[in-house]
């Protein structure tokens, strides 16, 4: 779990910084745009949440994440869900239908907001799901259960054409919009 917390903040604080320091970035004004983005690294996990109270509350996994909570214990809660993690394939942010239309949305709000929170916000949320990917993929070595609601069959190069390309995107959506 130690390492997969370093692989999303030291990601989230290099991406975070590049742009800062590509747009200039340096006044207290643009505390919003951290702010916005240390929500958005989080809020993809919220999906592990929704998977343990209402997707399948019956699971072994979600049965003692739920008692490790209501037992305040939060941290032994999140290591669990972390190590368990590719146990619950039935995500509902974990999706490249989700991600689609995520990368659609973020698009919007990156190029007609000029709200800086919203822009960190979607951002940093975007980059968790890429992140997520990489680890499955390396974890893994596909992001089939990414692919569950469409009826497509990556091959491993077809995988890393994807990942990069999604990566891409991310990129351009931080620099230049």
């Amino acid at each position: 779990m130690k390492k997969q917390l370093l692989i999303y903040y030291v990601s989230f604080l290099l991406f975070f910084l590049l742009i800062s320091l590509a747009r200039r970035w340096f006044a207290i004004d643009f505390l919003a745009f951290w702010v916005g983005g240390a929500i958005g690294a989080i809020l993809p996990d919220v999906d592990h949440l929704i998977y343990v109270y209402f997707l399948r509350p019956h699971e072994l996994t979600s049965q003692r994440a739920s008692r490790m909570l209501s037992q305040g214990k939060v941290l032994e809660t999140m290591s669990l869900l972390a190590n368990t993690r590719s146990e619950r394939t039935s995500l509902i942010f974990h999706t490249a239908m989700f991600q689609l239309v995520f990368y659609v949305f973020a698009f919007f709000v990156l190029s007609s907001s000029s709200n800086l929170f919203g822009r960190g916000l979607v951002l940093a949320f975007l980059l968790h799901l890429l992140i997520d990917q990489y680890l499955d993929f390396r974890d893994l070595g596909n992001i089939t259960h990414w692919l569950r609601n469409v009826s497509v069959t990556l091959t491993r190069d077809k995988t890393v054409f994807y990942w990069a390309a999604a990566g891409l995107v991310l990129i351009l959506y931080g620099f230049l919009l």
